[in-house]
This record gives C-alpha cells, structure tokens and sequence, in this order.
C-alpha cells in the first residue's frame, strides 16, 4: 500500500486534466502528455515513483497493436501488400535518409545522423488511430492507408532495434548484417508460429469458451491470446508489441473481432493513457528555453519531410491527390516508436544526451501539431491541394470505402433469421449479433453476416460502427437486455431508428418508453394475424380486415385488451 497516496494522486490529476481536454475537444492523449510533465521527475510539486508504471504502461501498445490487428487481417493486407509494403517501407526508407542527410550536412555524426533519421521517420499509431475513431475517419481511403503504413512503420522499427545498439558499438558491416539477417529470420518464426498456432487454436478455443456464454471467461480468453502471443514474440527477442498484433491478425478472420475488440478496448485505454503520461515523464521543461529553437526546427523538419515524402509516395502510387496530402497529413506526425528507439540510441551511447533532449521534445513537439493536423486534415490538405471545399466534399464522399449504410440485428434465432432472409432477398446489407455460438454458426452456414457478440453492450455497439447504421432490429428473447440494449442506442445514436420484438403489450410499451420507434407485441401480433385469416376465409373484404387490424393498432391494442380484462373481470 506504500504507492496507494502517489496512485490516487495520478488518477486524481488525469481525470482533472483529462476532462479539461474534452470539454476544450482537444485530443485527450495530449492531456495525458501533461499529466506525465506535472507528476514528472523534472518539474516542481509531486512526483509518481512507482515501479511498476513502467511496466504497465507499456502494455498500452502492447493492446493497441493487437486492436488494430483485428482490423488488419491477412486478407485485407494482402489486397493492400502494394500500398501497405511498398509505400510503407518507402517512406520509412526515404525519410531516415533524407532527415539523417540534413543533419549530417548540419554536423552530426553519421550514426547519431542516422538515429535521428529513424526516429523522426516513425508515426504514432496510437495517435493516429485515436483521432480517426474519434472523427469517424477510420475507415475511410486516407484513414485505412495511413494507419496501414504507420502499422507497417511500427514493424519496421524491428530491425532498427538491432541496428542502432550496433551502431554504438562502431562494428563493421559484416556483423551488422548479420545481425540484420537474424532478427529477420526470428520475425519470420514468430510469424509462422503465431499463424499455425492460430490457426489450429484461436477458433476452437473461443468456440468452447462461448459455449458457457460467460462475458468473464472471454476476457479472459482475450487477454490470454494477446499476451501468450506477445510473450512468444519477447521471448525470440523482438517487441511484445509485435506478437500481439500478429494475435490480432489472426482474431481478424474470425466472427469473434467485434466481440473481441469490445472487451479488450477498456484495458487498452487506460493502459494507453498510463503510456502516454511515462513519454510526458520524459521531457524535462527547464531544458527547454536552451533548446526550444533546435527541437522546433526538428520538429518542422519531421513534419515537413514527412508530409512531402508521403504525399508524393501516394500521389505517385495513382491515387488521387486529395487523399495523398490527406494520408501524408497523417503520417507527419511523430511516433512513441521513435521514443523507444531514441532510449536504445542513449543506453548505447550511439546518440548524447543533449542531442537526445533535443530529439525527444522535437517529436513532442511534432506530436502536438500532428494532433491538429489530423483533426484539421480535410480543410488543410483541400487548401494544399487546390481543391475547393464543396468540390472536395463531393470527392471525398464518392472515394469513401466506408460500408453503405447497413442494417444491425441483435439475436439471430427464429426472429432474427426471418429479417435476414427478408433483408437480404430485398439486397439490403446487414450484420447480425447473437451469443449463442450455434446460432453463430448456423447463420454463417446460411450465407449470413453473423457475428459473435452481446448486443446490448456498448463498447460491441460502438466496434460494429452503429452511427453508421440505416436501421438497428432488436430480435433478443431476453427482455432486459433488450430494454438495455435499446436505452444504450437511444442515449449514444438518438438518430438511428430501432425497431423491437416483445413478447407482449407490456413489454412492448416500456421498449417503446425506452426509446424504440416501435416494438411488436408478437403475442397479439399473431392473435390478430390469425384473426385476419378467419375473416378472410369467411369472405370479408380485404380492405374492411385491413382496416379493422389497423384500427387496432392505431388504439394500442385496447379493443383486444378491454375485452380480454373484461372477461377476466366476469370469471
């Protein structure tokens, strides 16, 4: 209990400060930046010292890489290799030489040159994918290109490990490739491993686990897949960070991602805000009046060689100039990969301290713009590209891959498998949840989009993109969690319309109070429906039975309802 007091002062000022953030709507990672400058060693007042902060805050990237895994599967970088491999290690390439280049002409050592060139060439992931959820851009062209390449970028860093402490140590050039040509073959095992382990594992582990329907037992499972995967990857040397993204790669191809991304998101934010105050731990303030010009210049250095080596990269790949100076917007951004490598560079002695102060608070610095320059990128990349704003709008929205906007089902069992043949006979695109896995199963045998997941959690609703939907129908047989399910969607996405099964008129009425548009007493529904047949066979017109049923509804059902409780009342 001796951390409790510097624990409680932690959480005390991130949730201050990060609520401050929200309310000025700047990005909340740069909130936790300051925390770490306040609770830092090198500023006045109080100072968190705990041992194990380190350690912890490290796994933020550690989730972070593996959530993003689940939205890179094999499939989808195989139709990207050109892009994602070409582009990617072009422009982690040209940037370490152009940006080593100039401050070796500026008089830096050749190593310390090439350091410098490698961190500044690297993009934050974290960042990035932060932003684009938060503005709805994930999934857009320049979204998915520039968080494929800072992926990419994050995988490159691998051999830089390798390379720089060599560097340190002045050794020659065979050594390094051998060293070079070692790390390459462990990444391509701990490739092979974590693919075939996948592949023989993952799914019938989460198949038994969903089984017991128990949301515990799956996060647990989550955890243990992300961090066995990460362990392996540690352990033949290479980043933790590393492993888990290939684990994601592999949960990607499976029903699970949504469920999957849902319950692992809330650990990955809190330890992605802990990762984020260690980097602010970094910076020690009162250097910087000495060094403010030198690190601004990097920093303008970072962003701008970085913006144009991307922009012509992409441009020149034969996509549109628009998206090329919106995804070299992205990518100008530093990375926490560069703070790695820049730690690496110092425990070597391949880099001096005051060079490396002066490195780090250029990529902060870099990181604060970059933050705007990702929230402002439409406005900014439409002015550099001379397209105008209605012009770029009309562009912006004809080039979107996001998904047309689909239909959400919560249950796939009688109910919901009926809607699914009637949406998709009528070729209207939709997506399923159920917790049941034979249900899951069944649905996917039956051509459908079924998935894994509980409707009525929120984090799965925000994974499954329901801002987007056209139409949430909720088919669950549980009432509350349909009831739950139904305030979560009506509190987070008034706009989306949603539609419910109860299974009677009092059920109906609180679906209908908690906020669905309508919500179907199935119970009188096929009371009525039974009724209509009678009086079809008795050779009622069609028009008066029409009429008569939706008079019926039109009252709520009362003239069934007053004769049932009179009857009721007479016995």
């Amino acid at each position: 209990m001796e951390h409790l007091t510097q624990i409680l002062l932690l959480l005390g000022v991130a949730v201050a400060v990060v609520l401050a953030f929200q309310r000025l709507h700047i990005p909340t990672s740069l909130g936790y930046f300051l925390v770490g400058v306040i609770l830092g060693p090198h500023t006045a007042g109080p100072t968190v010292n705990v041992p194990e902060f380190k350690a912890l805050a490290e796994f933020g990237v550690v989730f972070l890489l593996f959530s993003i895994g689940l939205n890179f599967s094999l499939p989808q970088l195989h139709a990207l290799r050109h892009q994602v491999l070409g582009l990617g290690t072009g422009q982690v390439v040209f940037t370490t030489l152009a940006v080593g280049l100039v401050v070796w002409l500026a008089g830096l050592a050749a190593p310390a040159a090439f350091v410098i060139g490698a961190v500044f060439a690297q993009s934050s992931t974290t960042l990035i994918s932060s932003q684009l959820t938060e503005q709805g851009e994930e999934n857009t062209p320049h979204g998915r290109l520039g968080l494929a390449m800072s992926v990419f970028q994050d995988v490159t860093a691998v051999p830089f490990l390798v390379v720089i402490p060599v560097l340190g140590l002045a050794v020659g050039a065979d050594l390094l490739a051998g060293e070079l040509g070692w790390v390459i073959a462990k990444a391509l095992l701990a490739f092979a491993l974590v693919f075939y382990v996948g592949r023989w594992l993952l799914q019938p582990l989460f198949h038994l686990v969903t089984r017991r329907r128990s949301a515990e037992v799956f996060t647990l499972a989550v955890l243990l897949v992300a961090l066995l995967a990460a362990w392996t990857t540690f352990s033949l040397g290479l980043s933790l960070a590393f492993g888990a993204f290939l684990a994601g790669m592999m949960l990607g191809e499976t029903e699970f991602r949504h469920q999957v991304e849902s319950s692992i998101r809330p650990f990955r934010d809190v330890l992605l805000g802990l990762f984020f105050i260690g980097i602010g731990m970094l910076l020690e303030p009162a250097t910087i009046p000495h060094i403010w010009h030198w690190a601004l210049l990097g920093a303008l250095l970072l962003l701008v060689s970085k913006l144009l080596i991307v922009t012509a990269m992409v441009k020149r790949s034969g996509i549109d100039t628009l998206t090329a100076w919106r995804s070299g917007l992205l990518l100008a951004v530093g990375g926490e990969f560069g703070f790695a490598l820049l730690a690496i560079a110092l425990d070597a002695k391949a880099i001096d301290v005051d060079m490396g102060q002066i490195a780090l608070t250029a990529v902060l610095f870099s990181m604060f713009a970059g933050a705007f320059l990702i929230r402002f990128n439409q406005a900014i990349a439409a002015r550099l590209s001379g397209i105008r704003r209605d012009a770029e709008q009309g562009i912006a929205h004809g080039l979107s891959d996001v998904p047309e906007q689909q239909v959400i089902i919560g249950g796939y069992g009688r109910v919901g498998h009926t809607i699914a043949v009637l949406l998709k006979a009528s070729g209207v695109p939709f997506v399923a949840f159920d917790t049941d896995q034979k249900q899951v199963l069944q649905g996917r045998a039956d051509g459908h989009l079924v998935l894994y997941g509980d409707i009525s959690d929120a984090e799965l609703l925000a994974a499954a993109h329901a801002e987007r939907a056209a139409l949430v129908v909720i088919t669950l047989n549980d009432h509350a969690s349909a009831l739950r399910t139904v305030a979560i969607l009506r509190g987070s996405y008034p706009h989306v319309p949603v539609i419910a099964r109860a299974r009677d008129l009092d059920a109906s009425s609180q679906l209908m109070d908690a906020g669905a548009s309508y919500a179907y007493p199935e119970t009188i529904e096929a009371s009525l429906r039974l009724g209509a047949l009678a009086l079809r066979m008795l050779s009622i017109p069609t028009d008066d039975i029409d009429m008569t049923i939706q008079e019926v509804r039109d009252w709520d059902y009362a003239p069934v309802l007053e004769t049932k409780q009179d009857k009721e009342k007479s016995s």
